[in-house]
């Protein structure tokens, strides 16, 4: 029991800390070792570190199936994407675009700032047991230190311009850089329809921290074939397995 309160503990202990500082800053702090395979893999993350428990004892994880959706109360989403300096980091997992401030969305009246972001293959959720050839993560953080993500389902299609400008500047594993008088907006990567699934999950990678707020939306984007096995090649698989629902209420708020 003492052990499991110890584990307990710290876990809350990380998940603070985790909201405390941007996900941006924490793409530089050192971590235990994790990953996709082999002895690091997702089955074998809460082992990994006393820090990564939730990984394995958590009740509300993300990613989960989208299914069994109910209708919401109205919930709006509006996105205010301002332009931003590119500035990328290849962490060895995923490919990050750290955002400046002053972008944000707002969601049942609340605002949370864009902090970052990143890609999974193939699409960590699914929908109605559906999965994509990637998935898109906006990270975002409110003043109280609240977590939102918003997930963009990408299938393949046509080519897509910024996604362009982004992979032709991706650095070396473990280095981040920042590309001289280029600038990109996320807008641009955001489908026509704002209606979303909402649900409590967690943080996808270790720590797995708690009470993020996930909103999926409901239309997908593209990239071209080219595009989505250009992130392949560099991972080919970054998504983590799907995680028991339990008894968590998903609502469909449209547009």
């Amino acid at each position: 029991m003492k052990k499991y309160l110890l584990i307990a503990t710290i876990s809350i202990l990380v998940s603070i800390f985790y909201y405390l500082f941007p996900l941006s800053v924490l793409a530089d702090v050192a971590q235990p070792p994790w990953g996709y395979n082999g002895s690091v893999s997702p089955t074998k993350w809460g082992k990994l570190s006393p820090e990564f428990a939730k990984c394995e004892l958590g009740v509300e994880q993300s990613p989960i199936d989208i299914k069994g959706a109910v209708k919401g109360s109205s919930a709006p989403i509006t996105f205010n994407y301002n332009s931003s300096p590119l500035v990328l980091v290849n962490n060895g997992r995923t490919i990050q675009i750290n955002y400046a401030p002053d972008s944000s969305m707002t969601v049942g009246g609340e605002k949370y700032d864009l902090l970052q972001f990143h890609f999974h293959t193939p699409s960590e959720h699914r929908i109605n047991g559906k999965a994509s050839a990637m998935e898109l993560h906006l990270v975002h953080r409110n003043q109280s230190g609240q977590l939102a993500v918003v997930a963009v389902m990408i299938n393949n299609g046509k080519e897509d311009p910024l996604i362009s400008k982004v992979w032709q500047e991706i650095p070396p594993v473990g280095q981040t850089k920042t590309v001289k008088d280029t600038t990109i907006n996320v807008a641009n990567l955001l489908p026509d329809r704002r209606s979303y699934y909402s649900y409590a999950g967690s943080l996808t990678t270790p720590p797995c921290s708690e009470s993020v707020k996930w909103h999926i939306l409901t239309e997908a984007i593209s990239l071209s074939q080219s595009q989505i096995d250009r992130f392949g090649e560099l991972y080919q698989i970054d998504a983590r397995p799907l995680q028991p629902i339990g008894n968590r209420k998903i609502q469909l708020q449209t547009s």
